[in-house]
């Protein structure tokens, strides 16, 4: 099959090499030249993917509509923030009949909108699926054994997903409840931060357990408020995503929030680095996300705050613990 990946980080690379590995045709943009460069040289991502043999058919360009013209399945994988901008540049030139899989993370600032809300904005009448779960680009690069989920609301979309991407070494489930797994994904690399912080402080796997724990309280709370299934938190893009940002050395989120923690400002992490700490842009959206459903999220609230507002990590882990005394179950 034919297959285009629009955004080159590590993620997008490691899905397009995925891709290629299981025998499609895949064409994966880049922004960078550099980054087209090494991947159609000496098959490597050097500047986002260190160290990963790419598949030597896996063809780069910079050229975004070359990359996804004819393609029967496009991946999206542009950091969020960015996201509705790239679709508005592939719109023309996308197959009618593309089925569109959104591998970002995220909630658009301004909107609201999901990622796969944004790509059917910008791309109205294509089959959209999300693409989730515990997933390091580094590890699926390697071919370590993952599990994912395709998320749509009707099933022919992400079956093909499914079809596309699993492999011996990956095993995409489907699923139905989009709304639910891509809050799943956005809303954890929050949480990731706050355990980060967590461990910047030197507290230790009492207070990590139980900041996971009431995270996905909270996620599920939010979830429920905008139509999501309780049970989807308890899957591989909820539960599954929550415990490996939060305690998996490869996470960006978990290691910006370890440096706050340990009393840097956001300024200073964020410094210099090519790579997009979700967390941080979720952090706001999921606050006013929050303030908007009248959803008390207060792993959330801490996290904003101290990115935000200027209140110490210490402190803003503090208030958790003294916030007034309820039972556990909504």
């Amino acid at each position: 099959m034919r297959c285009a990946v629009v955004g080159a980080g590590a993620w997008g690379t490691a899905l397009a090499d995925l891709l290629a590995r299981n025998g499609h045709q895949v064409v994966l943009w880049a922004r960078e030249s550099d980054v087209v460069e090494a991947v159609n040289t000496v098959h490597e991502n050097a500047r986002f993917l260190t160290g990963a043999p790419l598949s030597p058919t896996l063809r780069a360009t910079n050229d975004i509509a070359e990359a996804v013209a004819g393609a029967s399945l496009v991946t999206y994988a542009a950091p969020s923030h960015v996201l509705r901008v790239v679709a508005r540049e592939t719109a023309r030139a996308v197959a009618p009949q593309s089925v569109l899989a959104v591998a970002t993370k995220g909630v658009e600032r301004d909107t609201f909108a999901l990622m796969t809300d944004v790509i059917a904005d910008e791309l109205p009448g294509h089959a959209v699926v999300a693409l989730s779960g515990p997933s390091f680009a580094a590890e699926v690069a390697a071919r370590q054994p993952t599990a994912v989920v395709a998320a749509a609301e009707h099933g022919g979309g992400a079956a093909l997903v499914q079809r596309a991407y699993s492999s011996p070494e990956f095993r995409v489930y489907t699923h139905d409840d989009v709304t639910g797994v891509e809050l799943g994904g956005a809303l954890k690399n929050v949480m990731a931060v706050a355990s980060g912080m967590v461990e910047g402080l030197g507290l230790g796997f009492n207070s990590r357990a139980a900041l996971i724990t009431r995270g996905l309280a909270e996620m599920t709370r939010l979830g429920v408020t905008l139509g999501a299934k309780p049970a989807t938190f308890a899957g591989l893009a909820g539960l599954g995503d929550l415990v490996l940002t939060c305690t998996g050395a490869l996470s960006r989120n978990r290691a910006v929030g370890f440096e706050v923690g340990q009393g840097r400002s956001l300024e200073d992490v964020l410094a210099g680095k090519d790579t997009v700490a979700e967390g941080v842009l979720n952090a706001q959206s999921a606050q006013a996300l929050a303030d908007r459903q009248g959803v008390e999220m207060p792993i959330v609230s801490a996290v904003y705050r101290t990115l935000f507002g200027g209140r110490p990590a210490r402190e803003a882990i503090g208030d958790l613990m003294m916030r007034e005394l309820r039972a556990e179950q909504d």
